[in-house]
């Protein structure tokens, strides 16, 4: 039953996937799914999706059941809200709840979430003050009764977004998804001929809890300490996390982290739960499924006003800047405790700016070939890239993959198809990986304009270019992110820029750190990364003392080499 319950919520979210509008759902995967018992409490996660959004979304439910009790609910109700302090963190993402039947009694909820390609206000990215510049909120409330849509929320929704075919298409994919979550546990509850899920979902969560709680007894008790700085938008930002392990119990305290920032970059507790437990559980217990039971073995505390627990009204639209970090902090504290299933720090943090363009939003008047901005197609569209991941402590951390979000990068074709815009170049950074026995993942080098060299707005939130990812156990740091006009134009890594007629962005995205001592890394395969122009001769000889002559491994100088190095 329990892989069978896998299957439900894995083709609710594939539902979501085929019927959603925005290339970040459809292509990105940029989501979640799950089914809960009648209590709120979430048994089980598609595969596909986000921590941030799975994690976030095992909290959210329980708000929409205080406001909604699941006996007043019927069959065709679906209750929506963006609430960032309730649901996953900023208002681009909508949670759907809605409940589940079985024989006319109402039997659990199935919850999905989904980042929509806008929500109006300033857009995603950090330059509000305040939550109330970030865009549209909407409380919980009802997005169909009865399978009667509420048309007039769809209204609002449509006449405060860019782009409202594909944000209201969104909200129709999330309810679809949810209903067919319904039938497909309905079908399953059938089969197995039982007729609620209290006694399997106790089963589940209990299991879980006690496959966590055993796996957190096997490691020493303590408390284990790290900091990481990050760039910030104005100014660094230090994130210091306490981690303490006692008996079957972990808890995490965000004590001494920065104060919250005048700019969108803060994260509400929620989100932070949400990331704190995803960093613990990839180390700890991976092969424990992630549910309300294994993650109640996990318990987080930020002080209120910090960088990581802001409440309303504070900006929080480019939440993901400081929560795709916290992994990082917590694989800092865990490797002093089980270093051998830590990996080196990763890029970590989504480049994934919001482009706009169109006459009423350019900063400039006359395209590259003279002709009037005014009449310029108005878009929006967002696009998701990624670095290096850390290498892990036996394999070469993977290149350009997003860790921790797991989202997929958006095919250009998708993009370029539904936005006038060109990817003029994108390619993997060759020497951007951290040197180390094994290797730190690559980073990429990407370059965009406007079709036909039209002016464009981009929304900038770039991380790890003052602070790399660091190497582990003697491995080196990945390389720094760089942003950057074609024409040699300054332009800041955060904050709305613009990209005038006729130039480019030129984006070249951070590498992931290196594990182990470069010089314990085979020849061999230093020889084979410059063959496939993922570092330089230039560099094998720095950082590894591995010489190359026509294409082969010198062995006598590189043992020169590195005995000189001993």
């Amino acid at each position: 039953m329990w892989s069978r319950l896998i299957a439900v919520v894995e083709e609710q979210a594939q539902t979501l996937v085929r019927t959603a509008f925005s290339t970040a759902v459809r292509e990105a995967g940029d989501l979640s799914a799950g089914v809960f018992d009648s209590r709120g409490r979430m048994l089980a996660q598609a595969v596909t999706g986000t921590p941030g959004h799975v994690n976030s979304m095992a909290n959210a439910v329980k708000h929409f059941l205080q406001r909604y009790p699941l006996n007043e609910m019927a069959e065709g109700d679906h209750y929506i809200s963006n609430d960032p302090w309730l649901t996953s963190g900023h208002l681009h993402d909508f949670t759907l709840v809605s409940p589940a039947f079985f024989s006319g009694r109402a039997v659990g909820l199935f919850a999905s979430t989904v980042h929509v390609v806008d929500i109006g206000g300033l857009g995603l990215g950090p330059d509000g003050r305040q939550v109330f510049e970030e865009g549209l909120a909407i409380p919980i409330m009802p997005l169909a009764r009865h399978s009667e849509f509420n048309d007039d929320l769809l209204k609002i929704v449509s006449e405060n977004v860019r782009m409202p075919d594909q944000v209201v298409g969104d909200l129709y994919a999330l309810a679809s998804c949810n209903d067919e979550g319904a039938r497909r546990l309905d079908a399953m509850m059938v089969e197995f001929q039982i007729e609620n899920l209290e006694n399997l979902g106790e089963y589940i969560l209990v299991s879980s809890k006690n496959a966590k709680m055993q796996a957190i007894r096997e490691l020493p008790s303590g408390k284990y300490c790290n900091e990481l700085t990050m760039d910030g938008y104005d100014s660094p930002v230090v994130l210091c996390a306490e981690l303490t392990i006692d008996d079957n119990h972990i808890h995490v305290d965000y004590s001494g982290s920065s104060s919250a920032s005048r700019y969108g970059i803060n994260v509400v507790m929620n989100y932070c739960e949400a990331y704190t437990a995803y960093g613990v559980n990839c180390v700890i217990a991976p092969h424990v499924p992630n549910n309300a039971g294994s993650l109640a073995a996990i318990t987080v505390s930020a002080p209120e006003g910090s960088i990581l627990n802001v409440k309303r009204p504070w900006p929080v639209a480019a939440r993901h800047t400081i929560g795709h970090m916290l992994p990082d902090v917590i694989f800092g504290c865990l490797q002093q405790v089980i270093p051998e299933r830590v990996p080196a720090e990763g890029a970590a943090s989504l480049w994934n700016p919001q482009i706009n363009g169109g006459g009423s939003v350019v900063d400039h008047v006359y395209s590259q070939d003279g002709s009037d901005c005014s009449s310029l197609q108005e878009f929006s569209s967002v696009i998701f890239h990624c670095g290096g991941a850390g290498a892990r402590p036996n394999k070469d951390g993977l290149d350009v993959t997003a860790f921790p979000s797991g989202v997929r990068t958006i095919p250009i074709e998708a993009t370029e198809t539904i936005a006038p815009i060109v990817f003029w170049r994108r390619e993997f950074r060759e020497n951007s990986c951290g040197s180390g026995q094994y290797r730190g993942g690559l980073g990429q080098v990407i370059e965009i304009g406007g079709a036909n060299g039209s002016p464009f707005t981009i929304l900038c939130n770039f991380e790890r270019i003052n602070n790399p990812a660091r190497g582990r156990q003697g491995g080196l740091n990945g390389a720094p992110g760089a942003v950057s006009l074609a024409s040699g134009e300054p332009i800041r890594p955060k904050g709305r820029q613009s990209v005038p007629s006729g130039d480019r962005i030129c984006l070249a995205l951070p590498g992931g750190g290196g594990f182990g001592e470069p010089f314990e890394r085979d020849p061999n395969l230093v020889a084979l990364d410059i063959r496939d122009g993922i570092i330089s001769a230039d560099l094998a000889k720095k950082d590894y003392g591995v010489i190359i002559e026509d294409n082969i491994v010198d062995l006598l100088a590189t043992n020169r080499a590195r005995k000189q190095h001993d």
